[in-house]
């Protein structure tokens, strides 16, 4: 916890070299599950600034066509990096790129929801996230959204019953999430900003932030140097092997506020 450095100390010059923001939406962005009129501001001032915008998320792929479409951003990575969208303003068509392919993501579907119906059974309190419905590769057990929050001990139970199944598996804030196969945020945002904007991120990872808040962040807290943690990340710092560079003065939506105003701050 130590060796967090408040945003201020980051250098000017790496400031000014920003040329994208990728940020967590719950807890990040949003505010006890609200997306602040503020924070949503601040998307859109980010992007008219000429910055990349892209929301790197857990959420299901339902949203993330709403996201892709509605929302002030770039495009989107959702469910841990199962999939990226991107609107094509000039073609008017959503580009959705998966992991796997449809066939692939149909014959899982049974078998998360067996998984699923194991841990509600053996894990007394939780539930299903409430957006299962609308997700196309993972398994999303709530242990704080809608249900009353459950202990360590019951999220680490969660974790093992998923990888015991041969399931990769990532705490955020909210949920427990389970899915079949290698790939995770950070891997999918690499694929994006490669195949829809041409870039390398192996080579261009300084002049991105990434910020967010909880364990399914810690490969791109790892991996860039400008990483900022809200600063409701702390109390998950001991389940991330590698904590951001920075973080905020204030929590959630206003910690993403205050990154923005930051990196806007033309002095």
């Amino acid at each position: 916890m130590n060796s967090l450095r408040p945003l201020a100390d980051m250098p000017l010059s790496a400031r000014q070299r920003i040329r994208g923001v990728l940020a967590d939406i719950d807890d990040t962005l949003s505010t006890h599950g609200r997306l602040t009129a503020a924070a949503y501001v601040a998307l859109e001032r980010l992007r008219a600034a000429g910055k990349l915008v892209i929301p790197i998320t857990g959420r299901p792929a339902g949203w993330c066509d709403h996201i892709a479409r509605m929302w002030p951003v770039d495009g989107v990575v959702g469910e841990n990096g199962a999939f990226y969208m991107h609107h094509d303003d000039t073609n008017h068509r959503l580009v959705r790129r998966f992991v796997a392919e449809a066939a692939e993501r149909a014959a899982n579907r049974g078998r998360l929801a067996d998984i699923g119906a194991r841990i509600l059974r053996e894990v007394p309190g939780t539930a299903l996230a409430s957006d299962q419905l609308y997700r196309e590769t993972d398994l999303a057990i709530d242990f704080c959204e809608d249900v009353p929050p459950l202990s360590r001990a019951a999220i680490d139970r969660i974790v093992a019953l998923m990888e015991a199944e041969g399931m990769t598996a990532k705490i955020s804030s909210i949920h427990v999430n389970g899915w079949f196969g290698g790939y995770d945020k950070l891997a999918m945002t690499r694929m994006l900003l490669s195949e829809v904007f041409a870039l390398d991120l192996d080579a261009e990872r300084e002049r991105f932030v990434f910020v967010g808040d909880s364990p399914n962040d810690s490969p791109m807290f790892a991996f860039f140097p400008n990483a900022v943690g809200v600063a409701n990340v702390r109390p998950f710092l001991d389940r991330i092997a590698t904590p951001p560079a920075y973080i905020t003065q204030r929590e959630a939506g206003a910690g993403f506020v205050e990154l923005a105003e930051f990196l806007l701050d033309p002095v």
